[in-house]
């Protein structure tokens, strides 16, 4: 199994980026996904995640109303739409996959992901 990310960048503040995830290996009608997220000198936090079907969603109220997360599983690709960026954003964004049974609508912990991918960093800088 493999995940791959991409589109990170440098962007102003305010600017928007939309980060890709392409799973490999994986039947990806059996996990959900979600996108994780390190700050230098920081804890790596749940940023949003989505079920199986696309159907529910969860966001972490610091990207909450900024960040879409959304999937095509014709692709085997989930995808995060950052949009209003800011400094604190900055960081860098790994998407990961978790069993369809161990979804949870209203939090993320980081160890029920199964599998993770190698990351791409989102640098928010004028």
């Amino acid at each position: 199994v493999q995940l791959q990310a991409c589109g990170g960048g440098l962007v102003q503040p305010a600017g928007s980026l939309r980060l890709s995830c392409v799973a490999a290996g994986l039947a990806v009608d059996r996990y959900a996904a979600g996108w994780f997220r390190q700050a230098p000198g920081k804890r790596r936090e749940g940023v949003s995640s989505i079920s199986s079907t696309g159907d529910s969603t969860y966001y972490a109220d610091s990207v909450k109303g900024r960040f879409t997360i959304s999937r095509d599983n014709s692709k085997s690709t989930v995808y995060l739409q950052l949009n209003s960026l800011k400094p604190e954003d900055t960081a860098v964004y790994y998407c990961a996959a978790i069993p369809v049974h161990k979804f949870q609508v209203r939090t993320m912990y980081d160890d029920d992901y199964d599998y993770w991918g190698q990351g791409t960093l989102v640098t928010v800088s004028s």
